[in-house]
């Protein structure tokens, strides 16, 4: 089998919530050498389409609180691996965080490693973070581009508030290029209603907005 049709059959097996197939193939592309990246990036696409089968209702909750446990084990396997080995360059910081009121933290974890592989610096606050913990961080830290996650619906608002607070109490010499906006149902509309510079319901996606944001590339829409 391929480097390609081994990837694509390990988004097969996530899509298929086949847990027992999907966790061994990561062991024999992690001994491969297969980089990690990649391996995070196709687990990804499985998920995705794990949502997608939830929305035309072929799976149910549990089928995404399974695959939400087998992302969890890819991680608990691959993320380390990038971790050790960063790029030497940083070409930017990130603070990022799932908004208070949710407690969801697999797609935040996989959009950090994705973007700390492709070279940004991140501090991750975690989940449930109030307004209050976010404006300390961005005085502590000084990023380029903060980050806010939200998988249930009822987190937009939050996020929109904690946008909204830090647009207000952020002193103008520490304001940030970008806030982003992530989330499953993180469209266009859920995007404009928060506040946010830019959005995304893709954890790729978030990567290649944040490099466009520190080539001073911003899209005209995200």
């Amino acid at each position: 089998m391929s480097e390609k049709d081994a990837l694509d059959t390990l988004s097969s097996f996530i899509a298929e919530l086949d847990e027992i197939n999907a966790l061994e193939l990561v062991r024999q592309l992690i001994a491969k050498g297969i980089p990690p990246l990649q391996i995070i990036e196709h687990s990804h696409r499985g998920m995705n389409e794990v949502g997608r089968r939830y929305e035309m209702g072929n799976y149910f909750i549990s089928g995404l609180i399974m695959a939400g446990e087998i992302m969890q084990q890819v991680g608990q396997m691959v993320l380390p691996l990038i971790m050790d080995n960063p790029l030497r360059q940083e070409i930017g910081r990130i603070v990022i965080g799932t908004v208070e009121g949710d407690i969801h933290f697999i797609g935040k974890d996989i959009f950090k490693a994705l973007v700390r592989g492709h070279g940004f610096a991140v501090h991750d606050l975690g989940v449930d973070v109030p307004p209050a913990h976010f404006l300390s961080a961005i005085r502590e830290f000084k990023p380029d581009i903060v980050g806010f996650s939200c998988l249930i619906t009822t987190g937009l608002e939050s996020m929109r508030t904690t946008i909204a607070h830090l647009r207000t109490n952020v002193p103008p010499d520490l304001a940030p290029r970008a806030y982003l906006a992530g989330g499953r149902h993180m469209d266009r509309k859920a995007g404009e209603m928060t506040g946010a510079d830019l959005w995304t319901d893709d954890c790729m996606e978030g990567v290649r907005l944040c490099q466009r944001c520190m080539a001073s590339m911003l899209p005209d829409s995200a």
